[in-house]
């Protein structure tokens, strides 16, 4: 289910962070994951969603550019990239914001985001897929 403007909230590798729901297809619980030899060390495996295999990759550790951590998130979050499907492995979904994007405020470096939301206990990085495009594209060439 594509969404028009507005934000989903994830919480990933300790941190929250929110995907614009313009290029979210879908959130799923994570089921098997079949390991495939990569050398982008985001990646997973692949996953079958709905009958089509896509790359699993892990949203910390692209960010970071480290290896993911041993724990398994337990959701995945399906975007769409350049006209193609990843699932973005995260801990957890929390909430859809609705209200648009704040400027990244003066002095702060938020690299990936194209600006910020005001959550409960503070600003949120929102990022910018597209911005992201290359690296995930190259993490999940499989």
């Amino acid at each position: 289910m594509k969404g028009p403007g507005g934000f989903l909230l994830v919480q990933s590798g300790g941190r929250r962070i929110g995907l614009p729901l313009a290029q979210i297809w879908e959130v799923i619980q994570l089921g098997d994951i079949r390991p495939v030899p990569v050398v982008g060390r985001a990646v997973r495996g692949v996953i079958a969603v709905h009958g089509r295999m896509m790359p699993l990759i892990n949203l910390s550790a692209l960010l970071n550019s480290d290896q993911p951590s041993l724990t398994l998130g337990s959701m995945g979050v399906v975007a769409s990239v350049d006209g193609r499907r990843v699932c973005l492995e995260v801990d957890d979904a929390e909430i859809v914001v609705r209200d648009s994007a704040l400027p990244v405020p003066p002095g702060e470096t938020l690299p990936w985001a194209i600006g910020v939301a005001r959550y409960a206990d503070g600003l949120v990085p929102l990022l910018d897929l597209a911005a992201l495009s290359t690296r995930l594209m190259e993490a999940a060439s499989i």
